[in-house]
């Protein structure tokens, strides 16, 4: 059993001064076991975010999963089907480990995600029956079903949130978007009041908004573009991004509408600024967290960030320090070129390409050893 690494008072006081929630955007069976998870949220995590590249790694890189793979393969389970089982046993560990931050937090945290088969993400009915059932499988009050945010996953997103139940919005990378995610969640809790569910305290939602893919795909296209104030512009566009979308959360989250939902119990869908691992060594480590704290909000970061910045991290609110200069920086980009609606375009295709790849992947790999058990 291992302890984090660093200062962990800077966990706690991200949490509590600057009123972010840290969540850990990594599983592994280990964890688990050892109580590994447990030292975690010890130290202040207060969630847990997966995807299918996460078990990718989990299960092919650990004899962790063998035992329990060995026997469902024994008993004549398929090995989609044996792929899910790990997957939910996982998830049920973690379940347990947070569920005294949901307890005390009065369903604010605590949470874990599970994502949809990531191949689903351009089909809505096959996206909200998965959906559905994930939640009614695992059926904790706990549990988040990520949805991608994606045009065909706007309908199912309202429609689980119709239904009463928490979801985790991923693979936004546009502040138009992002604009829509945010309707689709008003609309359902509208719906769910329509139902006749009197009180919405019990729905959560997360909309995970992703950062350092932004700047990877940007600072390409600067780097081609190549002049002075292109090359100036380098790892400033996806925080300027999440800043600017943090305005429009906080003008979503305010005003009759949203007070009409919230006097029957509704709970903000706050922001979760997910891919905050820094991908450009040139950049600080803790630069993704550090000028992305304020109220109502998500970090979810792989354990390496949450150490770094328990080593380096500073708090301070930075979300909206400086609106005027954000939406310069956006104006800046567009000026020179940087169309961001495409960048989100391409990395939406590429992020669940992605996904789908890792949970292809796997399924081969888990197939070949199936094989091998015969």
């Amino acid at each position: 059993m291992t302890q984090p690494v660093g200062n962990t008072q800077r966990l706690q006081d991200l949490h509590q001064r600057g009123q972010q929630s840290p969540w850990l955007d990594n599983l592994r069976r280990g964890w688990i076991t050892s109580g590994e998870l447990d030292n975690w949220v010890a130290s202040g995590i207060r969630g847990l975010t997966s995807n299918p590249a996460i078990f990718q790694k989990a299960i092919e890189g650990s004899e962790d999963y063998d035992p329990q793979f060995r026997q469902l393969i024994k008993d004549g389970i398929a090995v989609k089907q044996a792929y899910w089982d790990l997957v939910t046993s996982d998830i049920r560990g973690a379940l347990k480990a947070l569920a005294p931050v949901y307890q005390a937090s009065n369903g604010i945290d605590g949470f874990v995600s599970v994502e949809v088969d990531p191949a689903l993400a351009r089909d809505t009915d096959r996206t909200t029956t998965d959906a559905r059932s994930l939640h009614e499988l695992i059926n904790a009050p706990n549990l988040m079903v990520k949805i991608p945010g994606t045009v065909e996953g706007l309908p199912s997103i309202r429609t689980m949130i119709g239904e009463g139940r928490s979801i985790n919005v991923t693979l936004i990378f546009s502040v138009s978007r992002y604009v829509e995610v945010m309707e689709s969640y008003l609309a359902g809790l509208e719906d769910a009041l329509a139902s006749g569910l009197t009180d919405l305290s019990n729905i959560a939602s997360v909309a995970s908004f992703f950062i350092s893919r932004t700047d990877t795909e940007v600072d390409r296209r600067l780097q081609e573009i190549g002049s002075e104030e292109a090359l100036r512009l380098r790892g400033k566009a996806a925080v300027a991004q999440a800043q600017v979308a943090y305005q429009h959360f906080l003008t979503t989250f305010s005003g009759p509408r949203w007070q009409a939902l919230s006097d029957k119990g509704a709970q903000v869908q706050r922001p979760l600024w997910a891919s905050t691992s820094t991908k450009n060594p040139e950049y600080p480590d803790t630069l993704y967290v550090d000028e992305l704290i304020g109220p109502n909000t998500v970090n979810t970061m792989p354990d390496n960030t949450i150490e770094a910045f328990m080593a380096t991290g500073s708090v301070a609110r930075t979300i909206d320090a400086d609106p005027a200069a954000a939406q310069a920086t956006l104006d800046s980009l567009a000026q020179i070129g940087i169309d961001l609606e495409n960048v989100a375009l391409v990395l939406e295709e590429e992020g669940v390409a992605s996904f789908v790849k890792s949970f292809d992947e796997l399924i081969a790999s888990l197939t070949s050893k199936a094989d091998s058990l015969m």
